[in-house]
C-alpha cells in the first residue's frame, strides 16, 4: 500500500511540475529569440510535443519489467560512451557557445548526456547487484564500477557541461553509498573530483569570472554575473505572491535564458515566494516518495536503480535552484520538468516511467535486505 501511494505521489508531483513548466515556457518563450521563419509560440509547441512524447515513453516503460534491462547493460554502457564521443566528431557533434554537448543529424539534435544519466544508473545498479557480496572491496566494489561510472562522466565534463557532470557525479555517489562502498573511498573520490573540477573552473577565464561574480553579483551585473543579478531582481519584484502569470518584465531581454536555465527566476517574479516554494515542495515530495518506494522494493537491482533515478532528478533540480538563487556559481543546468529542452524533458519523464516499472514489478520486503559492506 505504501509503495502504491508513493508512486501515486511521484506522478502527482511530476505532473504538477510538468504543467508548471509548460505554463512558464508559454510565458517566457514568447519573449525569447526565435528563428525568423518560426512563430513566437515555437517553444510552447515544441515543449508540449516533447511532453507528450515523454509521457508516451513513460507509460510504455512502466509496463515493461525493468529486469529486462539487465541483459543489455554492456550494450547500454557502450552506446552511451559512443554517443558522448560523437559530440566531438565534426559533422555530427554540434558546438555552441564553446560547448560540445549536442549531436545532430539533419534537423534532429539531442544531448547524449541526458540519455547517459539513465544508462549509467542502470549499469551501476546491475554491477552492484551482481557483485553484492563484495561491494565493500576496493577493486570490484570501487575501482571497476568507478571506471564504468567515471568514463562517461569524464566525457560529459570535457564537453564543458560541468553542471550536468556535477549533478550526475553526486547521483552516482549516492548509488555507490547505498550499495555499500566504503565511506573513506567515496570521500576520497569526491575530494579528488572536487579538486579536479575546481582546477577546471579556475583554469578557464570565463569560469573564473563566474566565481568572482558569484561572490559579488552586483559588481559583475553587466557581464558574466548578469543572469544571477537579474534573477535576484526578479525574485525581489515577485515578492510573496508574484506579479501574475505572464506579467513578468525581466524576461523581456533582461534575463538571458529565461525559458531554460533561469526559468526558476521567472517563477519567482510571476508567482512569487508562493510559487517557488510550491515548486520546491513538489521536488521534495517527489524525492521523499521515491525513498519510501525504495524501502518497499523487493530486490537489490530495483532498489539501487530507483535511488539512482531519483538522484538524477533531485540533484539537477537542487543545483539549478541553488544557482538561480546565487547559492552556487552559474553552471548552466536546466530545471527538470520545467525548463525548455526536448532531450532533458523526454528522458526525465522516462525516468518516472522506469520508477513506475520498479514499483509495479516488485513487492514489499524487509529493510535488512540492503547490500552490506564487507570488512
Amino acid at each position: 500500500m505504501a509503495a502504491r501511494f508513493s508512486i501515486f505521489t511521484i506522478w502527482a508531483s511530476f505532473i504538477m511540475l510538468l504543467v508548471t513548466g509548460i505554463m512558464m515556457v508559454a510565458s517566457t518563450g514568447l519573449c525569447a529569440h526565435v528563428p525568423n521563419d518560426e512563430s513566437a509560440t515555437t517553444f510552447l509547441i515544441k515543449q508540449s510535443i516533447f511532453a507528450v512524447i515523454g509521457l508516451g515513453m513513460a507509460l510504455v516503460i512502466s509496463r515493461i519489467n525493468y529486469q529486462k534491462l539487465r541483459p543489455f547493460v554492456s550494450i547500454i554502457w557502450i552506446g552511451c560512451v559512443i554517443l558522448l564521443i560523437c559530440c566531438f566528431i565534426p559533422g555530427i557533434g554540434i558546438r555552441l557557445n564553446g560547448e560540445s554537448r549536442w549531436i545532430g543529424i539533419h534537423q534532429f539534435s539531442f544531448q547524449p548526456s541526458e540519455m547517459a544519466k539513465i544508462g549509467i544508473m542502470v549499469v551501476l545498479a546491475d554491477w552492484y547487484t551482481t557483485h553484492r557480496e563484495i561491494s565493500g572491496t576496493f577493486f570490484r566494489g570501487f575501482v571497476i564500477p568507478g571506471l564504468l561510472f567515471g568514463i562517461p562522466l569524464f566525457l560529459i565534463l570535457i564537453e564543458k557541461d560541468m553542471g550536468t557532470a556535477a549533478a550526475l557525479g553526486v547521483a552516482g555517489a549516492c548509488v555507490m553509498y547505498v550499495a555499500g562502498v566504503r565511506h573513506w573511498l567515496l570521500f576520497t573520490a569526491v575530494l579528488i573530483c572536487a579538486v579536479f573540477m575546481f582546477d577546471m573552473a579556475t583554469g578557464s577565464e570565463n569560469r573564473l569570472e563566474r566565481i568572482y561574480a558569484w561572490f559579488d553579483p552586483q559588481a559583475f551585473s553587466q557581464g558574466v554575473g548578469r543572469q544571477q543579478w537579474i534573477a535576484m531582481l526578479a525574485f525581489a519584484r515577485g515578492g510573496i505572491s508574484g506579479v501574475g502569470l505572464g506579467n513578468g518584465i525581466e524576461k523581456f531581454g533582461n534575463l538571458p535564458f529565461a525559458h531554460t536555465d533561469f526559468i526558476f527566476a521567472e517563477i519567482g517574479e510571476e508567482w512569487g515566494l508562493v510559487g517557488t516554494m510550491a515548486v520546491l515542495f513538489c521536488f521534495t515530495l517527489l524525492t521523499i516518495a521515491s525513498i519510501v518506494m525504495v524501502q518497499h522494493t523487493q530486490e537489490t537491482f530495483g532498489r539501487l536503480l530507483a535511488i539512482g533515478l531519483a538522484s538524477t532528478i533531485f540533484w539537477p533540480a537542487a543545483l539549478n535552484m541553488a544557482v538561480v538563487t546565487s547559492l552556487l556559481p552559474n553552471s548552466g543546468l536546466p530545471l527538470p520538468f520545467i525548463s525548455y529542452g526536448g532531450t532533458n524533458l523526454v528522458f526525465t519523464i522516462a525516468a518516472i516511467g522506469l520508477l513506475t516499472s520498479i514499483q509495479r514489478h516488485t513487492c514489499a520486503v524487509k529493510k535488512d535486505d540492503w547490500p552490506k559492506q564487507t570488512s
